[in-house]
C-alpha cells in the first residue's frame, strides 16, 4: 500500500499556463520526491493595460511518501 501526500503552491510564468504549471513541478521536485501527479486548481492571469503580463497557476501536487 502506498501512501500519499499532496500540497498546494502558486507557480508563475511570463509565457503561458502550461509552462507555468511546467516550473510548479521542477521548482516542487528540486524539495520533494516521487511527484506522482498534478491538478491544476486554478488559473489566473496579472493583466497590465491590455496585456497579459504574467500567467498563475494554483495546483495540487501529489508524491508518494517512502
Amino acid at each position: 500500500m502506498a501512501v500519499v501526500k499532496n500540497i498546494e503552491i502558486i507557480a508563475e510564468s511570463k509565457k503561458s499556463w502550461e509552462d507555468a504549471a511546467a516550473q510548479g513541478v521542477k521548482t516542487a521536485s528540486k524539495s520533494v520526491k516521487n511527484i506522482r501527479s498534478v491538478w491544476i486548481k486554478d488559473q489566473k492571469a496579472t493583466v497590465n493595460g491590455d496585456k497579459i503580463t504574467a500567467y498563475r497557476v494554483t495546483m495540487a501536487i501529489s508524491f508518494e511518501l517512502k
